[in-house]
């Protein structure tokens, strides 16, 4: 009997999860809000205790599907209906990055840092905050990135200038703190460092929030402002 229920019960979740997932809309990993993320694990986690509960007959198994995809159809009608849920229940994209400038309040308003904000970076080719004229961090977590005019067109060739060669941007400096295994992988040391600073007038390295260097580029910069 115990398989038999467990058959029944886990057919019964399968087709209402299906159900659930055609009236709530396609959605993929990816796009997945934090309160749409959340949802489905507490989903997954009553469809699995009623499933294996002995106590738990169908007819609650049913109940609790119901209930669950009733609450889910009506938030998204209230959304619909009332425009200014929408922010305190998703949240809104944040601008993180503004003509090369990092700012720090949206930063620490998402609860970033610049080593994730670099991966995000990364993974749309662009290896220097310096070529980022905006970067909006969206309410699912990805980063989407506007370049700086120019940066990919025209292209030097057609401009009839020398390649410039490939290099990548290293983070060197992190909301103060000197990264020391970076300038290790890099061949520096701190003394080096803090001579760059100085020719950009920078005697503190507590006054620097984001400090990147590459080759080709040298050192790039960013200064804490009052309250940061």
């Amino acid at each position: 009997m115990d398989y038999m229920w467990i058959t029944i019960k886990l057919a019964t979740a399968f087709i209402g999860l299906w159900i659930m997932a055609r009236l709530l809309g396609k959605k993929e990993i990816s796009q997945l809000t934090p309160f749409d993320f959340i949802s489905s694990l507490m989903l997954s986690e009553l469809v699995g205790n009623t499933i294996y509960d002995r106590e738990a007959s169908l007819p609650m198994l049913l109940y609790a599907l119901a209930l669950w995809m009733f609450l889910s159809l009506a938030l998204e009608k209230a959304v619909q209906l009332l425009p200014w849920l929408s922010v305190p229940l998703s949240g809104r994209p944040d601008i993180i990055i503004r003509n090369g400038v990092i700012d720090v309040r949206a930063m620490k308003r998402n609860k970033l840092d610049m080593h994730q904000v670099g991966m995000m970076l990364r993974e749309q080719s662009v290896f220097s905050v310096t070529e980022v004229a905006y970067a909006i961090f969206e309410t699912n977590g990805n980063l989407s990135v506007m370049k700086m005019p120019g940066i990919d067109n025209p292209t030097r060739e057609e401009m009839g200038v020398p390649a410039k060669p490939a290099d990548l941007a290293f983070i060197v400096m992190d909301q103060g703190y000197i990264q020391q295994d970076t300038l290790r992988e890099i061949g520096r040391d701190q003394a080096w460092l803090l001579a760059l600073l100085k020719e950009q007038g920078i005697i503190s390295p507590r006054d620097v929030w984001y400090a990147e260097w590459s080759e080709a580029d040298g050192l790039h910069a960013q200064r804490r402002k009052p309250g940061e």
